[in-house]
């Protein structure tokens, strides 16, 4: 497979873009544009090399972000068409992607439509076809109508076969509006693959904004989903959710037999994707004969932080004909939040019965019911 490289152009001055430095130096969601528009190479499995051409002026900024330990860094000409034949020069891969430093949102799909689309032809770039209507004018008046029918609005990266992109660098640069524009002087042929919206040129001061939104990450939100049962035996209490509750019968469990506890613990853990109790705290292992059930959710919880989770929501139904569960429902409530370090407007703990129908309804035992939300950190 031919090996690729990616040309990051960012020696223009972007003055629409107002500020104090160069729109790709400004920063966007924390970073400067550059650092954005880096990964996103940096990243790619079919990027090899980075070339980023930048002014002359601007080697310091190279410097100070530690730019050049993560690209070659070539300096760039009068015009971009310069910059590019700079950045072409330093590349050693077969394929060259010509990006402009200042799209720093683009999705890793695009990249790979361009360079299979390189198999085929020896240029390629993506584009999206214009949907609105096209007028002409005069002096802030519309003259006329454009026909948009085979128009397209021209993307980067802009891809080519090295060699042959170098020699019609060196012969048909001068006034081309773009790469692709160098290529066809040149007689290569360039195919068009499917842009994306994403792919956002930062131009104006108000395409920060808009970068920004595209820069935030997805939000991962999971929601898990826990079911428990013990059957009662001898005993003069039950513990439910954490508190003791007083009843004629207990409840029967390797540990404390807490079915409400059990079930938001095993919810947690669904939502994270990491088994149950019993894979944690396996019945088999003495030690957990008669351990609180505070210990299972404890670790439950410490594993949603270690994996960079934050449970946001709670709730907990429990089903039985007796003991009534609405007077220390608050409780309960009381005592999940505190084990779990939460809110208590973001802990629900409620009571059901089954009609007297099923073992819960011939007062064998309890089962409880939990769904558990988190989020992302």
């Amino acid at each position: 497979m031919a090996t690729a490289a990616a040309i990051i152009v960012a020696a223009g001055r972007g003055t629409r873009a107002g500020g104090p430095l160069p729109k790709q130096w400004q920063k966007v969601a924390g970073k400067p544009v550059l650092d954005h528009t880096l990964r996103i190479f940096e990243a790619h499995p079919r990027i090899a090399e980075i070339v980023l051409v930048v002014a002359s002026d601007d080697l310091d900024l190279v410097a100070e972000h530690g730019f050049d330990q993560r690209a070659k860094v070539v300096t760039g000409g009068a015009e971009r068409a310069l910059s590019v034949q700079a950045g072409v020069a330093a590349a050693e891969a077969d394929l060259v992607l010509i990006h402009d430093g200042a799209r720093c949102t683009l999705p890793a799909d695009v990249i790979d439509r361009v360079l299979d689309a390189l198999d085929r032809a020896d240029g390629a770039a993506p584009a999206l076809a214009v949907t609105d209507a096209l007028w002409r004018s005069e002096v802030g008046q519309v003259t006329g109508v454009q026909d948009r029918t085979g128009l397209f609005r021209a993307q980067t990266p802009q891809g080519f076969r090295r060699t042959a992109f170098e020699a019609a660098l060196n012969d048909h640069f001068e006034g081309a509006a773009d790469d692709v524009e160098v290529a066809r002087r040149a007689g290569l042929d360039v195919a068009i693959v499917e842009g994306d919206e994403r792919n956002l040129k930062i131009t104006t001061a108000a395409d920060f904004d808009r970068a920004a939104k595209l820069l935030e990450p997805m939000m991962d939100i999971r929601t898990g989903n826990g079911f428990d049962v013990h059957r009662f035996g001898e005993g003069d209490h039950v513990v439910l959710c954490g508190v003791k509750v007083p009843h004629d019968r207990g409840l029967q469990g390797h540990s404390d037999a807490d079915v409400g506890m059990h079930t938001v613990t095993d919810a947690i853990y669904g939502a994270l994707a990491q088994g149950d109790i019993g894979q944690h705290f396996p019945p088999s292992d003495p030690q957990w004969k008669g351990a609180a059930s505070h210990i299972f959710l404890e670790h439950a919880c410490a594993l949603a932080r270690e994996m960079g989770f934050t449970i946001t929501h709670v709730d907990c139904t429990l089903i039985c004909e007796f003991p009534k569960i609405g007077p220390v429902a608050p409780a309960m409530r009381t005592e999940m939040a505190r084990i779990m370090g939460m809110d208590e407007d973001r802990v629900s703990v409620k009571a059901t019965t089954s009609e007297r129908l099923g073992f819960t309804g011939r007062g064998e035992g309890i089962a409880a019911l939990a769904t558990a939300t988190l989020v992302k950190s």
